[in-house]
């Protein structure tokens, strides 16, 4: 990978930690040595949707990632951290200070809308990410053969697989002829994606989707209070993690 040919990978049957050591791998060896001949450390700019406390196992294994590739932080590489707290309305201010900061690499993990600002914030410092919808779909990339501009990274094809769980649902549940599916608004890109795939599944296999929006804890405890009163048979959650720092 380098930084006049970046490319687009995508996978589903990896765990995430591992996918994050990639990412790392892909962060250093892309953008970091493109730029080695700078007299400065390099800083890479991390960003993350939710927050330290619920990321540290990640953070270890993005550290070990870079590592692998000979960068240490605070040997010869620094990291500026950006936390959204579950707010996706401060990503554009976020991924602005990062830009002005002039970092040498943007990574952004499982916020398909920090990638998105992240593109429409700069066209030229190098963007790395891992997410879930569609990055053609949702014009990060022109298409994976040749993704083109500054941005690469890791496709997760949640969302194109949440069709084929609903066929396995269905499976396990056959007499199930109103299936529940709950999904989180808060990242409006993924969840619109992903809805699409489910609705197809659903109308081939002629069951009634009942779609309930839910992004904190008291939302999901009044969706599964509504679904009780609909009398849904079984039940989909959107394969993302659901708390009020859902990306």
């Amino acid at each position: 990978m380098s930084a006049g040919t970046p490319v687009l990978s995508h996978g589903a049957d990896m765990r995430r930690r591992e996918f994050i050591t990639l990412v790392a791998g892909a962060a250093a060896a892309w953008p970091l040595t493109a730029r080695a001949q700078q007299p400065a450390m390099p800083v890479i700019g991390f960003f993350h949707l939710t927050s330290l406390e619920t990321n540290r196992e990640n953070l270890a294994a993005f550290r070990r990632g870079l590592s692998d590739t000979g960068y240490i932080e605070g040997k010869n590489v620094a990291i500026e951290y950006r936390w959204a707290q579950g707010r996706n309305d401060r990503l554009p201010t976020l991924v602005g200070e990062l830009v002005r900061r002039q970092v040498s690499v943007i990574v952004i993990l499982e916020s398909t809308n920090g990638a998105l600002a992240a593109k429409a914030a700069t066209q030229t410092i190098p963007i790395v990410c891992m997410q879930a919808a569609d990055p053609v779909q949702v014009g990060l990339v022109d298409n994976f053969s040749r993704p083109g501009g500054n941005l690469t990274g890791i496709y997760l094809l949640l969302a194109a697989v949440a069709g084929k769980r609903l066929e396995v649902l269905h499976e396990l549940v056959p007499a199930a002829t109103s299936i529940a599916y709950l999904r989180n608004p808060a990242n409006p890109v993924f969840a619109e994606t992903e809805t699409r795939e489910v609705q197809s599944a659903a109308r081939a296999l002629g069951v009634r989707l009942l779609i309930v929006n839910a992004s904190t804890t008291s939302e999901i405890e009044t969706a599964f209070a509504d679904l009780v009163q609909q009398r849904a048979d079984a039940l989909l959650g959107e394969q993302r993690r659901f708390s009020s720092y859902s990306p």
